[in-house]
């Protein structure tokens, strides 16, 4: 295991894997995350099985968009939306570039996303959690997933519905490139 990370993509879990900067599907318009792979720290994926058995008892899934982030897909994604209401500058290191932090979402049986109020890096106050000027199903939706990933050991990001980390995320060191 190289720098203590584990390779979801292996690990044959019941989770869907949409790394969205490593395609087109993402706010920038292209990929810049040039590989496949999903890697998390060993610790950040403990918490993630968990979050996929409390998931299941309740008959959802989780869908990934985003774990591990090189560092220069931080700089990337910092020189096209330099705003650290939403994006961590470089400099100071992404929870996501210490493999510590996952975005994601719940999806239902059929593999249909659960609705949020906004889609993935909306990066409004609607993201926001808390945020009241969603519908009633969003809401309840967004909480669901927070009481999910909160049971399941995670922290979460106030501006962003689909971020979570681990606790006390820069006691981890910034891992530059995994592959």
């Amino acid at each position: 295991m190289k720098h203590n990370f584990i390779k979801v993509n292996e690990n044959n879990l019941d989770v869907l894997i949409d790394l969205r900067y490593a395609s087109n599907d993402n706010f920038t318009k292209k990929k810049v995350f040039f590989s496949k792979n999903c890697y998390l720290h060993e610790v950040a994926f403990e918490h993630l099985c968990k979050a996929i058995e409390i998931s299941r008892k309740i008959g959802l899934k989780i869908k990934i968009f985003d774990a591990y982030r090189p560092v220069y897909v931080q700089k990337k994604l910092w020189e096209f939306l330099p705003n650290p209401e939403f994006i961590a500058p470089p400099d100071k290191g992404s929870p996501h570039s210490r493999g510590i932090a996952i975005d994601i979402t719940l999806v239902d049986q059929e593999e249909n996303e659960l609705e949020m109020g906004t889609g993935f890096d909306e990066f409004s106050k609607l993201s926001y959690h808390g945020n009241i000027n969603i519908s009633e199903k969003s809401y309840h939706n967004r909480l669901l997933l927070l009481g999910i990933m909160i049971d399941a050991g995670w922290d979460f990001f106030r501006n962003e519905w689909w971020h979570y980390q681990l606790f006390n995320s820069k006691s981890y060191p910034i891992v530059y490139d995994m592959d």
